[in-house]
Order: C-alpha cells, then sequence, then structure tokens
C-alpha cells in the first residue's frame, strides 16, 4: 500500500512471535538492552501514528511533480539502501538458499506492487481516500481466507466485514460524480489492487516466516524493489531526468527515506518491544485519520460529515474484524 509501514504480520511481537525467540533479540538491530519506560514507548506509537499518516499526503505531494512509480522506486530505493548499509555495518549477513525466494516473493507483493501500486493511486485520488483504502486490507485477509480455510468465522468478524464496507460505501456516496472521471476510477483500482497485494503478501508471510534476520529482510525487499520499479518507469519512457525532477519531488522523497522509513520503524520498534501488540496496534487506525485530516489542511482536500462518518464507520468494522482474528490465533 501507499508508503506503507513494512509488513509486520509475522515478525517478532510483544509477547507473541512466528519467528524464534533468539532472532527477536540477536537479531534485532537495535536491541535495546533495557527496555524503555512505558511514557517512552507510547511517545514512540504517538511518533508513528502520526509519521505513518503523513506519507500518505507526503506521497501525494511527490507525484504531483513526477511519475509515481519512478518516485515509489527512489522512495524504496534510499530507504532500502540506509537499512542495508546499517545491517552491513553490524556484521549481518546476506541471505543464502531458499531465503532468496522469500525476500524476492514478499518484495515484488509488498513493495514493488502495493507500494507501487498506491503511491500511483493517489496521483489520481486524495491522499485522505487512498489511506482510507489502504486500510481496509484485513476485510481482504478474510475474504481470502473464506477461500482456502474450513474455520467458521465468528458473528464479529461478519459484523466487521459488513460494517466495514458499509463504510466505505457512506465515503463514496460523496464521490458518485467522481466516478465519471476515468483517471478518477483508474486511481481507485490502483488503491484497491496494492490493497490485494498487500493481503497475499501478509498470507505468504504468515506461512513463510523464516530465521533469516526479518528486518534486514526488509531492507533487501526494498532496495530490489526500488531498482524493479525505477526500471519499469524508465523502460516505459516514463520517468523524469534526474536533474529534472523538482525540488517538491526531491523534498517529499527525503521525508519518505527518513520520517517515513528510518524515524518511524526504529520507533514502531521501540513501542512494539515495551508494549501489547495490541496497544500497538492503534496506528492502523489512526493513521487514515491523519492523512484525512493533512490533506484536507495542506490541500483543501474533501472533509464533509459523509467523509467524516464513513472513515470512523470503516475503521470500526476493521477494528472488529482484527480483534476478532486475534481472538483465533
Amino acid at each position: 500500500m501507499n508508503t506503507k509501514e513494512p509488513n509486520f504480520s509475522s515478525l517478532p511481537t510483544h509477547g507473541k512471535s512466528n519467528v524464534p525467540g533468539r532472532y527477536f533479540t540477536y537479531l534485532n538491530p537495535f536491541n535495546f538492552r533495557k527496555h524503555g519506560t512505558k511514557a517512552k514507548a507510547f511517545i514512540a506509537l504517538l511518533l508513528v501514528c502520526f509519521f505513518w499518516g503523513t506519507t500518505w499526503v507526503a506521497s501525494k505531494e511527490a507525484v504531483s511533480h513526477m511519475p509515481a512509480l519512478q518516485m515509489a522506486g527512489m522512495r524504496q530505493f534510499f530507504g532500502g539502501t540506509c537499512y542495508i548499509l546499517f545491517f552491513l555495518l553490524k556484521g549481518s549477513r546476506f541471505p543464502k538458499g531458499k531465503e532468496w525466494r522469500t525476500i524476492l516473493v514478499l518484495g515484488f507483493l509488498n513493495f514493488t506492487l502495493s507500494n507501487g501500486l498506491s503511491t500511483w493511486g493517489v496521483k489520481y485520488i486524495s491522499a485522505g481516500l487512498g489511506s482510507i483504502i489502504g486500510a481496509i486490507f484485513p476485510l481482504w485477509l478474510v475474504v481470502i481466507g473464506l477461500f482456502g480455510s474450513q474455520t467458521k468465522l465468528q458473528n464479529k468478524t461478519i459484523l466487521g466485514l459488513l460494517i466495514g464496507f458499509a463504510g466505505i460505501c457512506i465515503i463514496f456516496y460523496e464521490h458518485l460524480n467522481d466516478f465519471f472521471n476515468g483517471d478518477f476510477r483508474f486511481g481507485i483500482f490502483l488503491s484497491l489492487a496494492a490493497t490485494w497485494s498487500w493481503a497475499f503478501g501478509t498470507l505468504y508471510t504468515k506461512k513463510h516466516a523464516a530465521s533469516f534476520n526479518p528486518y534486514f529482510s526488509l531492507g533487501l525487499q526494498m532496495f530490489i524493489s526500488g531498482i524493479a520499479l525505477i526500471s519499469t518507469a524508465h523502460i516505459s519512457n516514463d520517468a523524469l531526468p534526474y536533474k529534472e525532477i523538482p525540488w517538491q519531488s526531491w523534498a517529499g522523497i527525503a521525508y519518505l527515506v527518513i520520517f517515513g522509513s528510518v524515524i518511524s520503524f526504529i520507533a514502531y520498534l521501540y513501542a512494539l518491544q515495551n508494549l501489547p501488540t495490541e496497544q500497538v496496534s492503534i496506528y492502523a487506525y489512526i493513521n487514515p485519520i491523519v492523512a484525512v485530516l493533512l490533506g484536507w489542511i495542506l490541500f483543501g482536500e474533501m472533509l464533509t460529515p459523509f467523509i467524516i462518518a464513513g472513515v470512523l464507520v470503516t475503521l470500526y468494522g476493521v477494528y472488529l474484524v482484527n480483534r476478532s482474528i486475534m481472538k483465533m490465533k
């Protein structure tokens, strides 16, 4: 999804992990030897809630002045480079053999497709709308699971699905006329496709959680995907010469790398180590609200009672689905 936070669905968390515990302790790049206070952890969580919400707006500004795939590729390339250099300095090893297969598949699903498509999508729709669509991906996890799982859905899950989609309908009530615009329809399709890719990437992550350093893996996924997206932009002749990229786009890319990837990532890990996973997960509900409000303030994006109500209803539906999924684990 757009400027997305990394897919941590199978990475070590506070209390639960699909990755062996020793990797959480030994391979954690920030390895805080002494756990911080809860106050500091809450501050870190607030930073995540805010900065990951602002990335949608930063992406919107950046792609307003340059091709979207080129911008997404540059953001991922520089962000991935920061991670890789850090781990190399820490003496981490590169993956071997079959470990590369998981990295390549996840890089394709989570960054080349999901982040690339969602970034492309906000070129045609508002940052707020893109963030709302991005937030509904847990609903697709349930829908996809219906085709391959024999587990009976809980009533709360079904209710959450219905409420979530009802919220989307409320939001799009304000955009009915926009559907006559081909660019708007294309942006919606790209944003939805990004959530599908993210959902499949999440499911793949859960089935192929490896012992290889998952954090280093994220940097490699971003780096490889960045090269793929930049190459695609140049091959399709949809790329600006680097000297012609305006300062607004460079500023947006720098913001996304520094605040959207590096600082927010450190804050997320810190919060994750010192707070319960359920508390940390609230960032997913606050990010769209931040994006909607900033889009309204900075770009004059539409903000009406219907949109406000639709956002709250949608996020409540996603919340119910997430809660029911957690209880089934």
